[in-house]
C-alpha cells in the first residue's frame, strides 16, 4: 500500500466515446510559428526543440483556477494538440500519422516574466512553463472523424476580444515532421500529448479574465481566473 494518495489525472473526453484518453506524458514545442518567434526577439529554430510540464498540471476546458503564484505576468498560448494512440520510436516523418489518435485544442499558460529571466541566465524554463494548472485541454475528437491537417484557423480570446488568431499551416515544423524528430529521442506511447506551439498575438491575463481558445474543426478550450490565492 502506498503512504499516501496521489490526485487522479483527469481523462480527456474525446467525442462520440464513453471512456476518455488516459494522458501519460506532456511534450510541448517551442516557438513553432515564425511571427510568435519574431514577437519574442527570436528567430524560428531550424530544429524542433522541446519543454515539457507534468501530467499533474493538466486540467480540462472549463475550469475556473486561481491566478498563480510568483508572478505578475501569466499569458496565454493557444496551441493544437496532438495524441498519440500507438507507440512511436525513430519514426519517418511519413510513418507518423497513423499513429496520431486525435487532436485537441489547449492552452500553454506561461509565466513570463520568470522565463524571461530563466532565459537571460540560460536556465531551463520549469518554472516559467511547468505550473500548477497550465495545461488546458479541450475534449478531443479522433483522428479520422478530424480529417487531415491542413489550414485551419487556430484562435483565442480574452473576455470576448480576439488576441491571437492564424491557421496551423504556418508551423515551421509541421505534425509529421515534430513526431518523427521528438521519436528520435523518446520512446513515444499512447497516452502522450504534444502541444504543437503557439501562433503571435500572446500576452498577459489577470484575475477574473475569461479565455477561449478555438481549432477550426474541434471543441474549443475554456479556462477562467480567479484571483491569486
Amino acid at each position: 500500500m502506498p503512504l499516501f494518495d496521489l490526485p487522479a489525472v483527469p481523462d480527456i473526453p474525446v467525442a462520440g466515446e464513453t471512456e476518455g484518453y488516459p494522458v501519460r506524458r506532456i511534450f510541448c514545442v517551442g516557438r513553432n510559428y515564425a511571427a510568435h518567434a519574431a514577437e519574442m526577439g527570436d528567430e524560428a529554430p531550424a530544429v524542433p526543440f522541446y519543454f515539457t510540464k507534468a501530467p499533474a498540471h493538466l486540467i480540462l476546458s472549463g475550469a475556473t483556477v486561481p491566478y498563480p503564484s510568483g508572478t505578475g505576468d501569466y499569458h496565454h498560448e493557444i496551441e493544437l494538440v496532438v495524441a498519440l494512440g500507438a507507440p512511436l520510436f525513430k519514426a519517418t516523418p511519413d510513418q507518423t500519422m497513423a499513429a496520431v489518435y486525435g487532436y485537441a485544442t489547449g492552452l500553454d499558460m506561461t509565466r513570463r516574466d520568470l522565463q524571461a529571466v530563466a532565459k537571460d541566465g540560460g536556465l531551463p524554463w520549469d518554472i516559467a512553463k511547468d505550473v500548477e494548472n497550465a495545461a488546458v485541454v479541450g475534449p478531443m475528437t479522433r483522428a479520422a472523424d478530424f480529417g487531415p491537417l491542413a489550414a485551419q484557423r487556430i484562435s483565442l480570446s480574452v473576455d470576448g476580444r480576439t488576441r491571437q488568431a492564424s491557421t496551423i499551416d504556418k508551423m515551421v515544423h509541421p505534425v509529421p515532421k515534430l513526431l518523427a524528430h521528438l521519436s528520435g529521442f523518446y520512446h513515444l506511447q499512447p497516452g502522450d500529448l504534444i502541444f504543437t506551439g503557439t501562433p503571435e498575438g500572446i500576452g498577459a491575463v489577470t484575475a477574473g479574465a475569461t479565455l477561449r481558445g478555438e481549432v477550426e474543426g474541434l471543441a474549443p478550450v475554456e479556462l477562467t481566473l480567479t484571483e491569486a490565492e
